[in-house]
């Protein structure tokens, strides 16, 4: 798998049609956590692959929420951002918004992490520390057991999302607090740098 974007060409694209903290926060902490992936599962060597294919996942999300995943592919193709990248992009939205498969383990991984980030960053803030460094996989469980708690993110699809990976819940969350923890530093650093 190879890029055809690099990452400062990815940057520019994402923040063309995505202006909120909040999404740019997103973007960032999915390619971080992509790229731990990668590393961790033996695919090293396309770390920078899955990062922009995880940088650039919601690119269509805050301009278009009702097309996600269906705008995408005209925005990415402006770019020119690969058919293969951008099938993988859009194959998060499996059964959401689309009928594209996650095929690869890469594709599988970001259908099953980028809705968990969502509720480990909603548990992070919630800390004294508003970090996920001190963070333990137990109290992650008791927040994805209380429904009202970030209510937004879907607890079934992160389910499915382990399923598919033919993991344990528990190890789909263990994993991805490593990768947020691996990350978090790095995007708190970029986003200050957006911000001045």
């Amino acid at each position: 798998m190879e890029s055809t974007i690099t990452r400062a060409e990815a940057l520019e694209l994402l923040k063309k049609y995505n202006k909120e903290a909040f999404h740019l926060l997103h973007a960032l902490t999915v390619e971080g956590v992509m790229k731990w992936y990668a590393e961790e599962l033996g695919y090293g060597e396309e770390a920078e692959y899955w990062g922009t294919v995880g940088l650039l996942h919601d690119i269509d999300f805050e301009l278009y929420p009702e097309e996600h995943c269906k705008k995408a592919p005209d925005l990415l193709k402006e770019g020119n951002v690969s058919d293969e990248m951008i099938y993988s992009i859009c194959s998060h939205g499996h059964g959401i918004c689309v009928d594209m498969e996650p095929k690869h383990q890469m594709e599988k991984v970001l259908f099953a992490a980028d809705e968990l980030t969502g509720l480990i960053g909603a548990a992070a803030r919630m800390r004294p520390s508003k970090s996920v460094m001190d963070m333990e996989t137990s109290s992650l469980k008791k927040k994805f057991k209380d429904k009202k708690f970030a209510a937004g993110c879907s607890r079934d699809i992160i389910r499915d999302g382990a399923q598919m990976l033919g993991w344990e819940l528990d190890e789909l969350l263990e994993k991805t607090i490593l990768a947020m923890r691996f990350c978090e530093e790095t995007v708190n650093e970029e986003m200050a740098g957006m911000e001045e």
